[in-house]
């Protein structure tokens, strides 16, 4: 038996060296091009068609790049950037796809003239380095009590967005939202998990003046026994369960046989009394209302109304943690195991009030919620998405804020002051990475690029003006106004961006920029057909050889 030798063959397609660069680059900027217009106040909106048939309109960078279908990888791994940072601080997912185009576009001239990619990626690294540098140097801090200074910085997040004509609105509710659910670990820490602990309720029909943050939490839920349960309850003492109300059936499905009559009633009979045991054991603690994330059958549903307790089953384990932070419940897995302590006494009011057509349940007033509700009113289906895909990047910048208070100013401010500190630097470098760097600190300047361009003003006549005025004096604010294109200081203004979203936004994009310039390899191995389990080829068959490929392996 010869011994099998594995053989690269047809099937595998591989494409290498500057080919595949810039075929990379090209990617990644044809990703960025697609959503450098939706940068600034004065963006545009892009109408998505999605696979079902349903419209989306908006200018949300994530959003947008989240139903594009494409097949490059390195433009895939673009539209993956604009994720990470989503779920990381929750905005800027448009100036990172933007600004990592920029890095791999002004990365081209220099593997044309044949420099290493080593060496560029070197050259980035430092200037990532010195970019971070140059923001604590023009970052401040904040006092967060501050309401006018929360309110600018939020609004100036949403102010390039599509809800941005409701004024305050909007960065009202981000705020309300965030610090009710803000808890303090002391040393200057706090938690701020805005995922697990906001939900926004969207229900079309009213105006959107009429949203607001619910001190407690609503949910689309009614009693079991509308009739018999009270559906207002002042003060409720609330019993949260993760168990079922209703008989236990065996951990197997066990199945029973039964021969006589008299069997068929005891086994009824036994089942009436687990479930009188198991209420009367919630009974004792007198709850006002019962919620259980499982079923609860009928004839509990009769013992616990005729106690006068109000009940609801089947409710999300989300909506469950929701209620037990915002009234101060624990949730029982047994009721056997209910104690005092575990009962909730923290909420003022427990309602159920029929919107449109539909019951919602309201726990709200609470004493103090760490749990809340955005509800949102709206005219259209579309209007109410768009208007939560803005709340959502508003919440971002509100939580990472309170996590870290500091700010930077914004309108390309930033990075332009970025863009001339690091050209400063990169004169003293004397190696071969001068370049590329000086080209990194180049790139910085097509987020105010950008913004000019969408004002639709003279793009260079405005960038040399910036230019001269970073270059002219330490004057580190001065900015492009979103609205008019006009160069002019960010302070005045009151337009500001958070600190932790910028580094963000730097680390992110300048990383992803050299991991795609350090691929020189592109290998596709496609299976034949015949591996696959496809049809099997015509013709005589060799009897012991079965496991065998015959054309991929070869004796020596």
């Amino acid at each position: 038996m010869h011994a099998p030798v594995l053989v690269l063959n047809d099937a595998t397609k591989r494409e290498s060296g500057s080919k595949v660069h810039h075929a990379n680059i090209q990617a990644s900027k044809a990703v960025a091009d697609i959503i450098r217009t939706t940068l600034g106040p004065r963006s545009m909106l892009k109408m998505l068609l999605d696979a079902s048939g349903g419209i989306v309109l908006t200018n949300d960078g994530n959003a947008i790049l989240r139903e594009l279908d494409v097949a490059h990888p390195a433009a895939k791994t673009m539209i993956e950037l604009s994720r990470t940072q989503d779920e990381e601080v929750g905005d800027g997912t448009t100036s990172v796809i933007i600004l990592a185009g920029e890095f791999l576009y002004v990365a081209e001239q220099f593997l044309d003239q044949g420099f290493h990619p080593t060496v560029i990626c070197r050259a980035y690294t430092q200037a990532l380095e010195h970019a971070i540098q140059a923001l604590d140097e023009i970052a401040f801090p904040i006092n967060i009590d501050d309401k006018q200074m929360m309110l600018n910085i939020v609004q100036s997040c949403i102010g390039t967005k599509f809800t941005s004509r409701f004024g305050t609105l909007i960065a009202d509710l981000a705020i309300g939202s965030v610090k009710t659910i803000a808890v303090d670990l002391g040393s200057g820490l706090r938690e701020v998990d805005i995922k697990k602990y906001i939900k926004i309720e969207k229900l079309p029909g009213g105006q959107l003046e009429d949203s607001k943050v619910l001190s407690g939490v609503m949910f689309n839920k009614d009693v079991v026994a509308p009739g018999k349960m009270r559906r207002k309850i002042k003060n409720p003492r609330i019993l949260l369960l993760d168990c079922p109300l209703e008989y236990k059936k065996g951990e197997n499905q066990t199945n029973a046989e039964l021969m006589k009559e008299e069997d068929w009633a005891t086994l009824l009979k036994m089942e009436e009394e687990y479930i009188e045991k198991v209420c009367a054991q919630i009974i004792m603690f007198k709850p006002d209302l019962v919620i259980t994330e499982k079923g609860l059958s009928d004839l509990a549903s009769h013992f616990l109304s005729k106690a006068g307790i109000s009940a609801i089953r089947r409710l999300r384990k989300t909506d469950n943690n929701r209620i037990a932070r915002a009234c101060g419940a624990t949730i029982v897995n047994r009721t056997d195991e209910i104690q005092e302590s575990d009962i909730g006494l923290g909420a003022g009011l427990f309602e159920v009030q029929k919107i449109g057509d539909e019951y919602f349940t309201f726990i709200i007033d609470c004493k103090d919620p760490k749990a809340c509700t955005v509800l949102l009113r709206g005219a259209s289906k579309d209007l109410l998405n768009e208007v939560e895909r803005n709340l959502h990047d508003a919440m971002g910048v509100a939580r990472n804020v309170i996590k870290d208070a500091k700010l930077v100013p914004g309108g390309g401010a930033a990075e332009m002051a970025v863009s001339s500190i690091l050209k400063q630097k990169g004169a003293l470098i004397e190696s071969v990475e001068q370049w590329p760097y000086h080209a990194a600190a180049k790139a910085f300047e097509v987020i105010p690029r950008t913004l000019a361009q969408n004002c639709g003003v003279n793009v260079i006549r405005t960038m040399t003006a910036l230019q001269a005025k970073h270059a002219s004096s330490d004057n580190r604010m001065i900015g492009i106004d979103g609205n008019t294109g006009v160069v002019t200081d960010m302070k005045a203004l009151g337009i500001w961006d958070s600190y932790g979203v910028k580094v963000q936004t730097f680390k992110t994009a300048i990383e992803a920029a050299s991991m795609l310039l350090r691929i020189d390899d592109i290998l596709s191995g496609l299976k034949k057909k015949q591996a696959g389990g496809g049809p099997t080829p015509k013709g005589p068959q060799i009897e012991d050889d079965k496991d065998v490929d015959s054309e991929q392996m070869i004796p020596e």
